[in-house]
């Protein structure tokens, strides 16, 4: 089997355009969530949210690549393009053949769909522009990224609502490590900040309308960001046979399905994918120092992902650092994992570890080392991501120093 390196990574997401704003604003414990800024806000009961500011896609993309890439496409792309500059690839030849593409995304091209709906019902039009499908298709992001980077091997998009980066980025490790593909571009992203989305999830009665302070007593419901992560996975071999700087080092993943609720979440599920992961990458409890957690700041979610790292961990839990950047870009959906990854990798690789901000009363359901408000240097051997999603379906990653 193959060992797997992460040599490149890209973002654009709340807190930053690139990962090293992205990094920044992790170690400062910086706020990416604000008001919206999208029509119709004043109908909404949630007008708050983790939105990407300061983008002009017009800066970034011709009329006839906006007239193809909705919002979740074009911030892949752009998260693409940074993390193959620094991996410093080119696919040609057998590379090119056997290398691809899989991303995570649960929304599709839901700006692309409020847009066209408003035009068709609200606006009365009896057309819409012939791309609206390939506009809004779910494995578009990665139809493109196959497109503009010449990669002609395994290509899809995985679509498991908050966990679909990780399950993404999860086949991308399997498919290296099994010596499927040499190199795969992995990640996911998500733009589902527009008023049919933000209404559509105001139906569900776990959006918070002022602020997410996952773990804390006072916490009172997630909130909806939007961005991309990209990554670069690679032999190591190979990789080193180029020269490439090698980021972080790919151990292990799990995947479990609670098979009970379709919202509700399981400590048994998010315990056995936590377990499986450990056990793929052959490591003990006592190895992890770092778990970025799903802490959505819902009450059962973080109750029971609370549970769940408490009966994996037993006694280290209490010397295990966890925290939830969500509090920081908020949730992300199915390219949420994605940009948390990049917090796992600045544990490791750094030793900065990214806190839970908005932290302001302990619970006693959640009594773990949240890093609660400030970032903290620590070495750290081994970091994992968990994602836990609606429908029962966890997915776990575990990353290690390089």
């Amino acid at each position: 089997m193959k060992r797997v390196v992460i040599t490149g990574a890209g973002t654009i997401n709340p807190l930053g355009h690139s990962v090293p704003e992205t990094l920044a604003s992790m170690r400062e414990g910086r706020c990416g969530i604000g008001p919206l800024d999208i029509p119709d806000v004043e109908r909404l009961s949630i007008r708050i949210g983790g939105q990407v500011r300061d983008y002009d896609p017009e800066s970034r993309f011709n009329r006839q690549q906006l007239s193809l890439y909705d919002r979740f496409t074009q911030f892949t792309l752009i998260a693409a393009r940074e993390a193959m500059a620094q991996a410093g690839l080119t696919f040609s030849g057998e590379l090119a053949a056997r290398s691809g593409v899989v991303l995570g995304n649960s929304g599709g091209g839901m700006n692309t769909l409020d847009a066209n709906y408003r035009a068709v019902y609200e606006d009365g039009k009896n057309r819409v522009h012939p791309f609206v499908v390939p506009k809004l298709m779910n494995n578009a992001a990665a139809s493109h990224v196959s497109m503009e980077f010449n990669l002609k091997g395994p290509s899809f998009t995985v679509s498991t609502a908050c966990a679909s980066s990780n399950h993404a980025m999860s086949q991308a490790f399997q498919m290296v490590h099994g010596g499927m593909a040499p190199v795969m571009v992995t990640g996911g992203s998500e733009a589902m900040l527009c008023f049919g989305g933000v209404k559509a999830w105001e139906g569900l009665r776990v959006m918070s309308k002022d602020a997410c302070r996952p773990f804390s007593a006072n916490r009172n419901g997630m909130v909806q960001g939007e961005g991309a992560a990209v990554f670069v996975f690679e032999e190591l071999e190979h990789a080193r046979a180029r020269g490439a700087e090698i980021m972080a080092e790919v151990v292990g993943f799990a995947m479990s399905s609670d098979a009970s609720d379709i919202v509700m979440p399981s400590k048994n599920g998010a315990a056995r994918a936590i377990r499986g992961a450990l056990q793929d990458a052959r490591l003990n409890t006592t190895d992890v120092g770092y778990i970025n957690a799903h802490g959505t700041g819902t009450t059962a979610n973080d109750k029971t992902e609370s549970a769940a790292v408490a009966d994996v961990f037993g006694a280290h839990a209490d010397r295990l650092m966890i925290s939830s950047t969500k509090s920081m870009h908020g949730h992300l959906i199915g390219g949420t994992g994605a940009v948390e990854l990049l917090a796992c990798i600045m544990a490791v690789r750094d030793g900065v570890i990214a806190p839970t901000i908005g932290y302001e009363e302990p619970d006693l359901d959640c009594a773990l080392d949240v890093v609660p408000n400030e970032a903290r240097e620590a070495r750290v051997e081994v970091a994992l991501s968990n994602a836990f999603a609606f429908g029962g379906l966890n997915a776990v990653l575990a990353l290690r120093r390089f």
